[in-house]
């Protein structure tokens, strides 16, 4: 391998499906999480080819290999009144790590953000992967400690929403 690999990032096709469900494999395995099982893989590669999905990749590729990626969405800051681009995996294979590849990606993301007119870009990361709470550091990412991320599953959606069945009354006419 060179010193200075030759980075590209591009935005995922149609053809990168498999690419995408392996580098996402690759992250599970490097966080210790569980793969996506088949039904998961079949859904990520039914919204890689789905020209209206809700979410952009972004390919990592050294000397053309594809070797990391990125995965984008927008929300929306009420407060800003903007949207704001939302980071919801960043990752690179470890054995090309520390070679520029991360940042690549990363800038990308913010030259997104800004090309979009973002008000801001975020994303998640455990508390415990020091090097890459480091690594955003680095670009001056501050920790937000009086924010909590809440989550409720599919199934405490649908209890929800069982629960909540003809309690009030829903305006359909936009749907």
């Amino acid at each position: 391998m060179k010193d200075t690999p030759d980075i590209t990032i591009r935005k995922g096709i149609t053809s990168d499906e498999e690419t995408l469900c392996n580098l996402i494999s690759a992250l599970a395995d490097n966080q210790g999480l569980p793969r996506p099982d088949a039904e998961a893989r079949l859904r990520l590669k039914h919204e890689v080819n789905n020209p209206s999905s809700s979410f952009d990749i972004w390919l990592a590729e050294v000397d053309g290999k594809p070797v990391g990626y990125a995965i984008t969405f927008y929300t929306y800051s009420t407060f800003l009144a903007l949207p704001s681009l939302h980071l919801e995996d960043i990752f690179i294979l470890p054995e090309y790590r520390l070679r520029g590849v991360g940042k690549a990606l990363f800038t990308h993301c913010v030259k997104i953000a800004l090309e979009q007119k973002c008000g801001r870009m975020e994303w998640l990361v455990l508390h415990s992967n020091t090097p890459a709470r480091e690594f955003y550091k680095g670009f001056g990412a501050n920790e937000l400690e009086e924010w909590l991320l809440c989550r409720l599953t599919h199934k405490e959606l649908e209890a929800i929403n069982q629960q909540a069945a003809g309690l009030f009354k829903q305006d359909t006419s936009a749907a």
